[in-house]
């Protein structure tokens, strides 16, 4: 990870000039084809890399009220990137990126993935994260719903995880370039767990993602899912931007219309792909370490609650892996199921304002 800056906040900040070397190891490590691809998709220009980087740095004067703790070439590239090298968007980005990390302290105290509900949460699969990219170059992220366990996992902890996940892969400058994929499979996800889906709770995740962080989504994938998805789905469409919206599809149990936009060679086969099974616990090891089942505190990663001030925690809840759910992707079509009556009854309202 590229030098954090602690330079108070109100200060102009500055780099040295003529530095073309500097700006050229920026691309160091980029196939030609992405070189070209970020050329042509995202408007990259080496030849005044530095003076698009310096001119989203002179900006930082205009908000006084936020502390940015990270301004380095590299830190500020990837928004430039996630904004199409429009230098005014790429500002606006990075300053949302660090609001909302201030104004949501709780959720980066110990933002690393030895924190227990960060470790318990990447430990049941959120978020997996396959090995190999697409066709496009782009990762691919899976989400299995109905693994939440709402009594072992909140959602904030599960958002937490792929926020580190994320902050993880777009260290990557392909991923900066190519961006991700997200397959959410919702088979088995009851009217109960959705029940605790709240709008609070989903403008959160929606904030951190959409408007705060700098990645490229090529799209947002649901799979087999039910009615009160499709609710879910209409209700929070207000906070989506257009955008975002043109990159959700909602497949229900049709995977060929899956496969068409990612082939199946790419996916596991609960997607009806070509790969082995997923398994849940592939990413966790990746930020764990291969024991990562084991209660020891693990050292991996520097994401010690990034650009927030930390204070001790006093969470200490038990991190054991579960037995995890399968998918249950592949299922005639036309077989989404109802809840049944009687389990409805006396439960909170669906998406019911908190």
């Amino acid at each position: 990870m590229g030098p954090v800056s602690f330079l108070p906040k109100h200060q102009k900040l500055s780099t040295s000039k003529g530095d073309s070397t500097k700006m050229t190891h920026l691309q160091a490590g980029l196939s030609p084809e992405t070189i070209e691809k970020a050329r042509l998709e995202l408007n990259e220009n080496p030849d005044v890399l530095h003076q698009d980087i310096q001119q989203v740095r002179d900006m930082i004067i205009t908000r006084p009220d936020i502390g940015f703790l990270r301004t380095d070439d590299a830190f500020i590239l990837r928004f430039l990137r996630a904004r199409k090298f429009h230098q005014a968007d790429a500002f606006r980005l990075l300053a949302q990126y660090f609001q909302y990390r201030q104004l949501n302290l709780d959720m980066f105290k110990n933002f690393k993935a030895d924190d227990p509900g960060i470790k318990r949460a990447l430990i049941d699969g959120f978020p997996g994260v396959l090995e190999n990219r697409d066709h496009y170059g782009r990762k691919i992220l899976l989400l299995f719903a109905a693994n939440w366990d709402q009594s072992r996992n909140s959602f904030t902890d599960i958002l937490r995880a792929i926020l580190l996940s994320l902050e993880v892969l777009i260290e990557d400058p392909e991923l900066q370039i190519n961006g991700f994929i997200l397959i959410i499979d919702w088979s088995n996800f009851s009217f109960k767990q959705a029940s605790k889906l709240t709008p609070s709770i989903l403008k959160l995740a929606i904030e951190g993602l959409q408007d705060s962080f700098p990645a490229r989504f090529g799209g947002v994938h649901f799979v087999n899912q039910p009615w009160y998805i499709h609710a879910l789905y209409t209700l929070i469409k207000p906070f989506l931007k257009d955008k975002t919206r043109k990159r959700i599809f909602l497949h229900g149990n049709n995977l060929n219309s899956l496969h068409q936009l990612i082939h199946p060679e790419f996916l596991p086969s609960e997607f009806g792909g070509t790969l082995p099974p997923y398994d849940m616990g592939t990413w966790a090891r990746t930020l764990l370490g291969p024991d990562y089942s084991d209660e020891n505190d693990y050292t991996h990663t520097s994401y010690n609650a990034m650009h927030v001030k930390h204070t001790s925690s006093n969470l200490e809840r038990e991190c054991s892996p579960k037995p995890m759910k399968r998918s249950q992707s592949v299922v005639e079509a036309g077989t989404l199921k109802h809840e049944e009556k009687g389990e409805n009854e006396n439960t909170q309202p669906l998406l019911a304002l908190d």
